[in-house]
């Protein structure tokens, strides 16, 4: 059978896990050696087929044995590979190496691993019969790689063959002498290490190794080298192989592969330069000297692979191999080089950081890793340093961090009042600094450079004051251009703030900070409200609440600008309301909760407490405000402090536990002490606790309801005293005056329906206490207006249930159904959304007594029954008549009619024996009933002017009927 090994090469690739779940790794892996071997294959399959092994080696070798095998197996396909599959050879070789290094038989010394390893130098040193052959020198190119891979990995495996490489690289004409020359630097440096970790190792093992005449049982006897990543220099871990002054073998070694450097390219040079450093800081017995014939070309490189290499040569050798004049002219190479203008941004950088971490021949800075300028370096010879604003942002912060710990260095500002002798109005290096920070600052307030400018700004002024935040002339000068910024910008807020915060934690002048925050809230509440927008006010909050925090600040301007701008008399910032706007008011007074200084300031924030919680829009802040003024006014500051201090750690990002005032308080993660939780089952319900008598209008609430209870009264009794029948002109005249309130702009109608939320049968336990209920509804169709929401203040297990009430305004007459969810918060203080039990609203639930006008008595309201009667059964006046019987007669038709119609009916004296009821379904339309009994059924004649409610009315008519019977029966 065939297979697509493509599709299941790509499939292996793509997720391992997911393909060997259907085989094997011995299978799998006997499939790929077994078509390996296969001479019906391509070659271009056959590299396809090594991907896997050169991939994922370890999940196909399970065991250093089936590695060991695997290996074997790749070295016999290689042998039986013609020489012309130079591809295939050559990624035979990776696929070997990478079994061999993943299956740990290259670190276990295997006999496999040494086969391999003669393969590989036999090829690394084979030039092919043709000189110049491009395939022989890839393959070449490969084996040196994989060589190179050997020895990185197992450390030590080529020390016995240091001669061979030796001689391969003087031997070597091509390219490949660069390969050559890393892989032998590499085997000295991993021998030399080897042996100066061993005891009693010297000068005639050393001399045996780069003889030659070491075996393999060399290695073997030592077991596997791990080497960690060698660091020369005074810091440096490195074991020392003491040979004596006997060490000519090892000097002509690195003599020869330093002259060769040069052939290198740069980034091998620089490899080359740190491997060999490394293997002399390693031997005493060899002068760093043997560098210096290097040190011409190095100093004078613009490489910065090689420059880097120059200084870690220093860095190890210090005034061993460099003297005063190269010191000197190394320094200066460093300043030319980090202000030169063709080169980017990044090797600027690079250059500076060189100098700050210069290694000198005598260092004066004891700190291992302090960041310093040398000690060579004076002001006047980094005056080319100085900053612009032309320069990018991080050269501009790099230039001022160098000159202001050069400037701290030589003492120039070094008094409190800017100068040596602390008098000096110039103030020399710290004044230049001064000035392109106040330029800076300038430029951001202005609004010019965007982002990065404001950040660069910020920065500065961080590292201006780490340094000269003790000089009180530059401080105070710069705190009134930081207040003038923000004011400026208030968008700039947590900038403003995050500089506050991390100049207090680092600078050695503590005091700054309150001063700067003392001005800001100078600024903040003396500024006119008039001017002050609502996003600005926002921020003026953020800062406010930082202030809040400092102990030596008075408080009394906030609590005085709060109380202005709560005020709706003073102010319009918090009419709206907003939930954001009053949790930040919140955060300020919260902050103040736990001010030292808290006596002096109960009363003004007792009063602005009380206000929020009174006149505050938003029900969640009058709650928080009402809890917080209940706290300062009923609890010790001690006890105050420890509520609001509770979980709250200095390290903000550890996990903190919660409080009663965790939702308005920063300090104790806003985001996740906020989030909405969803509760997936129903926490309450609301049960329908009947429905009131509508309204039609703004001032006719009353009359409806007293026609309602007039026509109870009088259903049953028959006509008032005095009453008489109604003539056609007069039943005209009241269907006009009626008709005529219908076209009043503010005529509008609504029904009432009344509700109880309670518990439902079962809920999650932690939901007996519920608090700031907040209901939202929504609809299944367009029957009804959008309903607004509802707030309930509290619902409690085992107390009277608090009444809801919902203001429907039909937009067509009919039956609807709504959705209900509940927003609230719970008694560990989370906010939780749940869904409610949807609210069914029956048709009759939307039957309203006639909206007739206040002052009608019953004969009115009997002709208006007439004109509506006689207008629905006009031809052509769009009204609609019917008619629908049922068996009760007598006292069961008189029960029917007191139970379900009558604060409808409508009293009529000259006819006793037949009852009359009118209907009002907003938003305008009529239903009309005559009920009449007849010999053995009753009739219900009924007229409408909207046919569309007759269908719903017959259903009703047939259910309340219907329950009658069988309730009589």
């Amino acid at each position: 059978m065939t297979l697509n090994w493509t599709e299941r090469i790509a499939a292996f690739s793509l997720s391992p896990s997911r393909f060997l779940s259907g085989t094997t790794a011995e299978a799998f892996l006997a499939e790929l050696l077994r078509e390996l071997r296969d001479d019906r294959a391509s070659y271009s399959l056959k590299v396809l087929l090594l991907a896997p092994l050169c991939e994922h080696p370890t999940l196909l070798c399970l065991s250093d044995s089936v590695g060991e095998e695997t290996a074997l197996e790749l070295m016999s396909v290689m042998a039986q590979c013609p020489p012309k599959s130079l591809q295939f050879r050559c990624q035979l070789l990776v696929a070997i190496t990478c079994v061999l290094v993943c299956s740990s038989c290259a670190g276990a010394r295997s006999q496999a691993s040494l086969d391999f390893l003669s393969l590989l130098l036999e090829t690394a040193g084979d030039p092919g019969e043709l000189p110049g052959d491009g395939g022989q020198q890839r393959l070449r190119a490969g084996a040196c790689a994989c060589l190179r891979e050997l020895e990185a990995c197992c450390p030590g495996l080529l020390s016995p063959r240091l001669e061979l490489l030796d001689g391969l690289r003087q031997r070597e004409t091509s390219r490949l002498h660069q390969a050559l020359a890393g892989v032998q630097s590499l085997a000295l440096r991993n021998a030399v290490h080897q042996l100066g970790r061993e005891t009693g190792a010297g000068a005639e093992e050393l001399k045996a190794l780069l003889g030659g005449n070491a075996s393999d049982s060399w290695e073997e006897e030592r077991g596997p080298a791990t080497l960690t990543a060698l660091t020369p220099g005074p810091t440096g871990s490195l074991p020392t192989l003491h040979t004596g002054p006997d060490c000519k073998e090892l000097r002509s070694v690195l003599a020869s592969l330093l002259e060769d450097s040069y052939l290198l390219t740069p980034p091998c040079q620089a490899a080359l330069l740190l491997t060999l450093t490394e293997v002399v800081a390693m031997v005493p017995a060899v002068p760093p000297a043997i560098f210096r014939a290097q040190l011409l070309r190095l100093l004078g490189t613009s490489q910065v692979c090689l420059l880097h290499s120059t200084l870690l040569l220093k860095a190890s050798f210090t005034d061993s191999l460099f003297g005063g004049e190269d010191e000197d002219f190394l320094l200066r190479r460093l300043l030319v080089l980090s202000q030169h203008p063709l080169l980017s941004p990044p090797d600027q950088l690079f250059y500076m950081d060189c100098i700050l971490h210069f290694p000198e021949n005598r260092p004066l800075s004891g700190g291992e890793g302090e960041e310093a300028p040398p000690v060579a370096l004076t002001p006047r010879l980094a005056a080319a340093l100085l900053p612009t604003l032309l320069n990018d942002g991080h050269t501009l912060l790099a230039r001022v961090k160098l000159l202001a710990l050069l400037y701290l260095e030589e003492g120039e500002g070094g008094g409190p009042e800017g100068g040596p002798e602390g008098g000096q109005e110039g103030g020399g290096g710290p004044a230049h600094l001064y000035q392109l920070l106040a330029s800076l600052l300038d430029v951001a307030e202005a609004g010019g450079g965007g982002r990065e400018t404001v950040v660069t700004s910020f920065r500065a002024a961080f590292l201006f004051l780490l340094y000269f935040g003790h000089v009180r002339r530059f401080s105070g000068r710069l705190t009134a251009r930081l207040c003038r910024l923000y004011m400026r910008r208030p968008q700039l807020a947590p900038h403003l703030i995050n500089l506050a915060d991390r100049v207090q934690e680092r600078t050695p002048a503590p005091d700054w900070t309150p001063e700067l925050l003392r001005a800001v809230q100078r600024a903040v509440t003396e500024a006119p409200l008039a001017r002050l927008t609502l996003a600005d006010f926002s921020r003026h909050l953020q800062v406010l609440a930082r202030v809040a925090e400092e102990g030596g600040v008075c408080q009394q301007p906030t609590l005085a600008f709060l109380a202005r701008v709560v005020t709706p008399s003073s102010s319009s910032l918090c009419g709206g309301g907003g939930w954001r706007l009053g949790a930040a008011v919140l955060a300020v007074c919260r902050r103040l909760l736990v001010h030292p200084d808290l006596d002096s300031l109960l009363a003004p924030l007792s009063h602005t407490l009380r206000h929020l919680a009174g006149h505050y829009g938003d029900t969640d802040v009058q709650d928080h405000a009402r809890l917080y003024h209940a706290l300062l006014t009923t609890v010790s500051r001690q006890k105050l402090a420890g509520v609001l201090a509770a979980g709250a750690a200095e390290d903000r990002r550890q996990l903190k536990q919660r409080s009663l005032s965790c939702l308005v308080a920063e300090s104790e993660e806003l985001t996740s002490a906020l989030t909405v939780h969803r509760l997936e089952e129903s926490v309450c319900r609301l049960t329908e606790a009947g429905a009131e008598p509508g309204e039609a209008g703004a001032d006719q609430g009353e009359a409806g309801a007293d026609q309602g209870e007039a026509g109870a009264d009088q259903g049953g009794g028959g006509e008032a005293a005095g009453a008489r029948q109604a003539s056609p002109s007069e039943a005209e005249a009241a269907l006009d005056a009626y008709r005529a309130q219908f076209r009043e702009p503010d005529f509008s109608s609504h029904i009432t329906l009344r509700y109880t939320l309670t518990h439902t049968e079962a809920p999650p336990p932690g939901f007996d206490r519920l608090y700031s209920i907040r209901l939202h509804f929504g609809l299944t169709d367009q029957h009804y207006e959008a309903l607004g929401d509802v707030s309930v203040p509290r619902l409690f297990r085992g107390r009277p249930p608090p009444a809801v009430r919902l203001r429907l305004r039909p937009r067509r007459p009919g039956a609807t159904t709504l959705l209900a969810s509940a927003l609230f918060t719970a008694q560990d203080g989370r906010t939780w959304h749940a869904a409610l039990p949807p609210l069914p609203v029956a048709f009759q639930q939307s039957f309203l007594p006639l909206p007739a006008p206040g002052g009608w008595g019953p004969a009115r309201r009997l002709a208006l029954f007439r004109g509506l009667w006689g207008d629905m059964s006009a031809p052509g006046g769009g009204g609609a008549l019917s008619l629908f019987c049922c068996p009760l007669t007598g006292a069961a038709l008189s029960a029917l009619v007191d139970k379900h119609l009558a604060r409808f009916l409508v009293s009529d004296p000259s006819h006793a024996d037949e009852s009359k009821a009118a209907i009002f379904l907003p938003p305008k339309s009529h239903v009309l009933l005559r009920i009449r009994p007849e010999r053995d059924a009753s009739h219900f004649d009924i007229a409408t002017d909207n046919w569309e409610l007759l269908p719903p009315l017959n259903s009703y008519l047939l259910t309340i009927t219907s329950s009658q019977e069988g309730g009589g029966s």
